[in-house]
């Protein structure tokens, strides 16, 4: 198995308009978002340089503009969304995504995984 070093974000909270009836998405909501950034070098080859890794803030950053930037109907199209930035953006070799939104009563969220990428 090839070894894989991985940089995690938990619980990021993000902002956004999401919703299938024009009236859920007329108000702002928070989704919660597990983001696992897949680098390209393992760590002790980074030599505690940051340009050498991804920036975990910068992408935290990026990604809260990203889903605040319009509106959308499905949380899938968000998680997509958010993973091709990871990659293209960020240089990941690959991400892999849990996107969770706190709207179906008597649960405590509804949520949608993906991987791409390594």
């Amino acid at each position: 198995m090839l070894p894989s070093d991985e940089i995690v974000i938990s619980a990021l909270r993000l902002t956004t308009y999401i919703g299938v009836p024009e009236e859920e998405r007329a108000a702002s909501q928070v989704l919660e978002a597990d983001i696992t950034l897949r680098v390209a070098r393992r760590f002790e080859a980074m030599q505690d340089d940051l340009s050498t890794t991804i920036d975990y803030a910068a992408v935290a950053l990026r990604l809260r503009e990203l889903a605040a930037a319009r509106p959308r109907r499905l949380i899938e199209t968000l998680a997509a969304e958010m993973a091709e930035c990871a990659l293209e953006e960020f240089g990941a070799a690959g991400v892999s995504i849990e996107l969770r939104k706190h709207i179906l009563p008597g649960t405590d969220h509804v949520a949608v995984r993906l991987t791409r990428g390594e």
